[in-house]
Formats: structure tokens, sequence, C-alpha cells
């Protein structure tokens, strides 16, 4: 999962984010690059026309309306049916890479282990998060120095279960907002701490 708040978890203010900040465009698109992205319906309208769907990545559009024209994404019922249609797209992109590695050098027996990750995105909105937290393995949130006051969309909190695995800023953009960009990984039930 991956997403962008403000102070206080805000994500949105009727239907957009409240803010401008082009280094986070810049990173969301560096980490969601060739992976499938699960999106709500009200978050595939919220990007602009111009970048719909959104290039270089399988885009997945939850809605319970049959008959809603996701043009350039697939449109599913359900977070189930989501992650159902991009398991496909995940086990596609490791096997092209097993074939990559033996035309390149013959490592064709490497293990799974080393394969690179090929993940899903779930990239919002606040309903998606809530129903795909406790699913997910791994978090990447933009923290934002920012009050939103009117914000009507939240992230959900993530607990004492997950990790910052990686912390990158404070940054300023050039916007003049301060960020930060870390990464959480869920804690494992087995570790010896």
């Amino acid at each position: 999962m991956i997403w962008a708040e403000a102070r206080g978890g805000a994500i949105g203010r009727g239907g957009e984010m409240p803010w401008h900040l082009p280094e986070d465009l810049a990173h969301f698109k560096e980490q969601t690059w060739g992976a499938p992205v699960i999106m709500g319906r009200r978050t595939w309208e919220s990007l602009p026309e111009r970048f719909r769907p959104l290039p270089g990545r399988e885009n997945v559009v939850v809605t319970s309306d049959d008959h809603y024209d996701a043009r350039g994404a697939v449109r599913v019922a359900s977070l189930e049916a989501a992650l159902d249609r991009t398991r496909g797209t995940v086990q596609a992109e490791r096997a092209e890479h097993l074939e990559q590695l033996a035309a390149a050098d013959g490592a064709a027996c490497q293990s799974p282990g080393e394969w690179p990750e090929v993940g899903v995105w779930i990239i919002g909105g606040g309903t998606l998060y809530r129903a795909a937290l406790d699913l997910a393995t791994d978090v990447v949130i933009t923290r934002i120095d920012l009050d939103v006051p009117d914000a009507d969309t939240y992230a959900p909190e993530i607990g004492a279960d997950w990790e910052c695995t990686r912390s990158d800023g404070p940054h300023t953009s050039r916007t003049g907002l301060d960020y930060r960009f870390e990464w959480y990984r869920r804690r494992s039930e087995n570790r010896d701490d």
C-alpha cells in the first residue's frame, strides 16, 4: 500500500489531495512503476484524465457499479476480485524475470527467494486502505508537514504490528512543504526481539 498523508492522517478533501507535492508524485511513480495498482472508483476519478490509466501499470478499479466505465482499466466488484486479478500479473512478471536471467547468464535455477519484489499496490482511497490493511505486508507513506482542518478522508492508523524499516527525509519541496518518505513492514510473529 502507498499513500501520502498530512498531519492527523488526512489524505483527501473534496475528492482531491489537499496539497501539491511534485516530489511525492515522482516517488509514487518510482515505487509503483511496472506493478499492478488497485484503487477505488473515487480515486480513479480524482486522477486527471490525461493520466488515466496510470501508465506503466495495470490499473484495477474497485466499484460496486456493474456499469461503470473505467476506460483503460480493469473494473472489478471487490478488493478480493482485484487481488485475484492481479495475482496473474505478478506471477507473469516473475516468470518473465526468470526467462531473462536464463537468457542472460544461465541462472534459471535461481531460488524464488532471490526474485525481485513484484508487488501489488493499493493506492486509495480511504475505504480501500482500511479494507486492505490487514492483508498488507508493506506500506509506504509520505508524511507531509501540513494541517488540513477540513479534510474528509483519512488514512488508516498503522499500529504496533508495523515497523518503520527506512526513512528518507525530512525534505523541503520546491512548493515549500516539508515532507519525508517512510517504509513500513508488518512485524513477523516469529521474530526474536
